[in-house]
């Protein structure tokens, strides 16, 4: 690739004028970015221009008029020639036109040409389409909560999703006994496998306890007993006849007093 050289000052005339400095100047009316040919904005006539030379910088020579071509009178322009100095910190208004050519970039051009989108959430599933275990609390507060949030459902109207709220609190209203009564019957038989598996354990610490051989003694021992005689287990002979005659009499004459006057109250009502 060729290399690019400056372009030469051909002259050593001058408009004789002060030098022109960068810094008081718009950052966008020129360029001198590295590697590209250094140009400015006549601040004369308006139209861009070349800054010729490489250690002694001017405005090239050029015309007001753009219709020389056309027989119009060519007329050197007053900023020919023009001292320029270079006083400002080239990589800073490098950096700066940079961020100002993106911000001023269509927003079409500043994205990238591939484009990764992120999949969007689903949207929540409503509170009726939710299948979860329904129990009569989260029935009743399912249905509760729309009622307080919807202003389609006033008094014993419904919306769609209203009603399946309301009929699934029904059901479950209804079969609120059956489902405690289940849940008690479980309880029972677990329950009665716990106590059938500690059965064993517990009859065995028994028999550790009292002695295998003298249960068996006792239970095998056999021994005669005399007619009238009262078993070990009976105990002594109880008494059978009230102690007090006269007041068991009368209690219970008050008793049957009493029986009559219920059982006649009862018939008359």
């Amino acid at each position: 690739m060729p290399r690019k050289r400056p372009g030469r000052v051909r002259t050593m005339n001058t408009n004789r004028r002060e030098a022109l400095k960068l810094s008081s100047m718009a950052p966008e009316d020129y360029n001198v970015r590295p590697g590209e040919v250094k140009s400015i904005a006549c601040p004369d006539c308006r139209t861009w221009r070349r800054i010729m030379g490489d250690k002694v910088l001017k405005i090239r020579e050029h015309c007001i008029s753009d219709k020389v071509a056309e027989g119009e009178k060519h007329t050197t322009c007053p900023g020919s020639d023009q001292l320029v100095e270079l006083d400002i910190d080239v990589r800073r208004w490098q950096v700066k036109q940079d961020r100002l050519l993106r911000e001023a970039m269509p927003q079409d051009n500043r994205r990238a040409a591939q484009q990764f989108y992120k999949p969007l959430p689903a949207p929540a599933a409503p509170v009726s389409r939710i299948k979860a275990e329904v129990t009569l609390g989260t029935a009743r507060q399912s249905y509760l909560a729309h009622r307080k949030g919807c202003t389609r459902c006033v008094g014993g109207q419904h919306c769609t999703d209203g009603g399946i709220l309301a009929r699934r609190y029904v059901l479950a209203l209804n079969q609120e006994p059956a489902r405690r009564e289940a849940h008690k019957e479980m309880e029972r038989q677990e329950l009665r496998t716990t106590r059938k598996q500690t059965a064993p354990a517990a009859r065995k610490a028994q028999w550790a306890k009292h002695g295998g051989t003298a249960v068996e003694t006792a239970n095998n021992r056999c021994a005669d007993r005399t007619p009238g005689s009262l078993s070990e287990f009976r105990g002594p002979q109880l008494p059978l006849a009230p102690r007090d005659m006269e007041a068991h009499d009368r209690r219970q004459a008050e008793l049957g007093k009493q029986y009559a006057q219920r059982k006649s109250a009862a018939s008359a009502a």
